[in-house]
């Protein structure tokens, strides 16, 4: 990062730049508007188009094979956990009742006794071809350690997508003594499959991954509703600042290879606003996970959790009560039943565009965008009183 950024000093010793996340930024509109039926938010990613720009998260509490069938159907795209529920049980339902029954006291113990169950090589490969045969696109997502140890299963899949995740992803990680490293290089020329690799917040690291040969990239560490690293680890960028630095990265990685990585922001990512917003700092499409959470069919049943909540050692994410708001149909694509962002996510992104003048995703990359944190709470005294619309 150019040192003439670094502009606030906290300290004698530590000189720091501003940051800012999606709740403190507004879209300005701009010298014309559009008809709604002009836009498109349509992207591409791993050669797969589609409509809507939103992938359903890899949680357990998000996607099951259903799920992943029925947003394929809807022109999204669900990522199934290759290391969750349903690849470890034959039958994931009586799992997932237990996650929903059990009290707050005992639910991270409950999580590391379920997460103990072996990951089953049998089970990645049923899940693949139960989604494949039903019409989805199969997507799985997995860590670094997981990507290593089940790589001849992934080349000998059926699988359409893989997204490498962790809590942050660099070019080259390193294993324990008696421990195999990853190279990502090395991974995305032997997999004969897309990856996606995150998540990362920096210009840096997101160029260095493009390199790597990625075919997507994931942004955002700790913003997510269930996720804890925040606060555990200390770790992370609000998000505005994250899409756009990485977005910087992607534009220079393509004029200096004529290789487009589209960009996906990841986490703290809650209503067709929010979505916007993304898109406005340079984010190709989200990855969401409470959203898809409050579907009736969700795994979860009325409940979410992060991917690390059951980490042995240090749990990074809780549950959180979610409730049940309506089918997938509705929430991403209506018709909408709540006044509150969170129902209709493609025709929010889509009346954004027509409203802001943007015919496509790369024309709403480049709107205004102003500093505005009295965006959420300016003139909603009564919404805030009364627990409605945006006061909720």
């Amino acid at each position: 990062m150019d040192s003439s950024t670094l502009n606030i000093q906290i300290g004698l010793n530590k000189k720091v730049r501003r940051a800012y996340g999606i709740d403190e930024i507004a879209l300005v509109p701009g010298e014309r508007t559009l008809d709604y039926e002009l836009t498109n938010p349509s992207w591409t990613i791993g050669g797969i188009e589609r409509e809507v720009p939103i992938i359903a998260s890899a949680m357990d509490s998000v996607v099951d094979v259903n799920a992943a069938i029925e947003l394929s159907k809807l022109g999204s795209l669900g990522v199934l956990n290759m290391e969750g529920i349903q690849t470890r049980y034959e039958d994931p339902k009586t799992v997932l009742s237990q996650i929903s029954s059990v009290g707050k006291e005992e639910f991270v113990t409950l999580m590391q006794k379920i997460y103990k169950e072996p990951i089953k090589t049998e089970l990645i490969q049923k899940r693949i071809e139960e989604i494949k045969s039903n019409g989805g696109i199969a997507a799985l997502s997995g860590t670094p350690q997981a990507a290593i140890k089940f790589k001849e299963t992934l080349i000998n899949s059926n699988l359409d997508l893989f997204f490498l995740q962790g809590t942050v992803v660099s070019t080259k990680h390193l294993g324990a003594n008696g421990q195999e490293s990853l190279d990502i290089k090395e991974l995305c020329s032997s997999l004969n499959i897309p990856v996606i690799a995150g998540n990362c917040v920096t210009y840096e690291v997101a160029k260095l991954l493009m390199g790597a040969g990625v075919s997507g990239l994931m942004v955002g560490i700790g913003p997510g509703a269930a996720c804890t690293s925040r606060g555990v680890l200390g770790i992370g960028i609000p998000q505005a600042t994250a899409i756009s630095d990485c977005s910087f990265a992607r534009d220079d990685y393509f004029n200096e290879t004529g290789k487009y990585i589209p960009i996906i922001g990841d986490g703290g990512i809650v209503t067709g606003g929010d979505i916007c917003k993304c898109i406005a700092c340079g984010a190709d499409a989200v990855m969401i996970g409470s959203p898809i959470a409050r579907a009736e069919s969700a795994p979860g049943k009325g409940f979410h959790w992060g991917m690390a909540t059951p980490s042995p050692v240090l749990p990074r994410g809780t549950r959180i009560e979610v409730g049940s708001t309506g089918s997938l149909q509705r929430i991403i694509r209506g018709p909408a039943t709540l006044d509150d962002g969170t129902h209709n996510l493609l025709g929010a992104i889509r009346t954004s565009m027509s409203t802001l003048g943007a015919k496509n995703i790369k024309e709403m990359q480049n709107v205004e965008i102003v500093i505005a944190p009295s965006l959420l709470t300016e003139g909603k005294v009564y919404q805030k009183a009364q627990q409605l619309g945006m006061g909720k």
